[in-house]
């Protein structure tokens, strides 16, 4: 049996990481300004993670939610503490599309009568059936799931999202507050403030996506603390179990559980709820949200201070930065890569995205720029 071929790969195969560093088979070293897909939160092979991952894994890997499991009780407490929702629950689930998904889903509950959803242009919000109608890209979106509940609007032109809610039957707003795939776009907290008040007052559910941009990268624990606006619902992933597939939604206390209305099989199992202590024990020991904002600072000022005229704009937030080139991205991140030997991402045609471990440092900052400036 082949492997499904969706995935085009660099000719690169990891096999260790540490800190914010990873090695191939040949034993080359490469700087990870990436983190699989903001996932890498704590750093790779962090010694607190390992060793509170071994111990869950020899005591207990996986029972079902048909009993007590005492971690998902401590990882929605340390998980409220550290946010300031301790008055939101919490529903563990394990991607960031299940994520989106059951959000989307307790926003058609609380209001049967409405099945329109408004999204941002360019939104990505994942590949499962309801997340990825709400993802405005058509090339992933499949038939079966053009369904015609979703209208996409633009970013911080607050108008044409109070017209449509005025016009009745949304469920639902969905807003990612940096974009990440749409090109480490940011959300103004004038836009965001007006449309929260709007979704109030026409009764529609505020989700805010803080897959990528929320677990503290942006400097404060979510990228919506930032604009002073409070969603009903909140969706986070990736960083939240260091590489551990887990995920969650924050529930306001406006909707009531209902037996058998949201169900998992492994989601918050618990080596994912051992992985997500061992997250927020080192992010609260070692300060990784203040150092997120005070390397993201830096990193972005000595980025502007290159004044080379291939780099159009440098955008974003603490540690989730956009580079905008004038020209295509792909030969400087292929450059990167494979000679100056450096993991980056990418958004769309222009944009190389940075997304490193919030572990990372002024030291490594320097580092990269250097090498970006051979790369460029």
């Amino acid at each position: 049996m082949n492997l499904f071929d969706v995935y085009p790969l660099f000719d690169v195969n990891i096999v260790k990481g540490e800190g914010c560093k990873v090695w191939d088979d040949k034993g080359q070293e490469y700087l990870d300004l990436y983190g699989g897909h903001a996932v890498i939160s704590i750093g790779h092979s962090h010694p607190h993670y390992v060793e509170k991952v071994g111990q869950q894994l020899q005591t207990l890997g996986f029972y079902s939610n048909s009993v007590q499991n005492k971690l998902q009780a401590e990882v929605a407490e340390r998980l409220g503490k550290i946010s300031g929702y301790e008055d939101y629950q919490l529903f563990l689930v394990n991607s960031g599309a299940e994520a989106n998904e059951n959000a989307l889903k307790l926003a058609s509950f609380k209001n049967p009568s409405c099945n329109r959803v408004l999204s941002c242009e360019k939104a990505f919000h994942g590949r499962t059936s309801l997340a990825v109608e709400v993802t405005n890209n058509p090339k992933i979106v499949a038939p079966i799931n053009d369904n015609h509940h979703v209208r996409f609007l633009p970013l911080n032109d607050v108008e044409p999202w109070i017209r449509e809610l005025s016009r009745g039957g949304v469920c639902a707003v969905i807003l990612e507050c940096i974009q990440g795939v749409g090109g480490i776009q940011m959300a103004t907290p004038e836009f965001a403030q007006k449309l929260a008040y709007a979704a109030k007052r026409y009764h529609a559910t505020l989700i805010c996506d803080e897959i990528q941009c929320g677990y503290g990268r942006s400097g404060k624990f979510f990228a919506h603390q930032w604009l002073g606006i409070k969603p009903d619902i909140i969706t986070v992933a990736k960083g939240i179990g260091n590489g551990f597939p887990m995920s969650g939604v924050l529930i306001s206390p406006d909707f009531k559980p209902v037996y058998g209305q949201l169900g998992t099989t492994f989601g918050g199992n618990h080596l994912a709820c051992s992985a997500a202590l061992a997250v927020l024990d080192v992010m609260e020991q070692e300060h990784l949200v203040e150092n997120a904002g005070e390397v993201g600072d830096y990193l972005m000022e000595k980025l502007k201070g290159l004044n080379d005229k291939r780099i159009k704009e440098v955008r974003g937030r603490g540690l989730m930065i956009g580079i905008e080139l004038e020209g295509s991205q792909k030969e400087v991140r292929q450059r990167l890569l494979y000679e100056q030997h450096v993991f980056t991402g990418c958004s769309g045609e222009h944009v190389l995205r940075l997304l490193p471990p919030l572990t990372f440092t002024k030291e490594l900052a320097d580092e990269f720029i250097e090498r970006l400036k051979k790369a460029l």
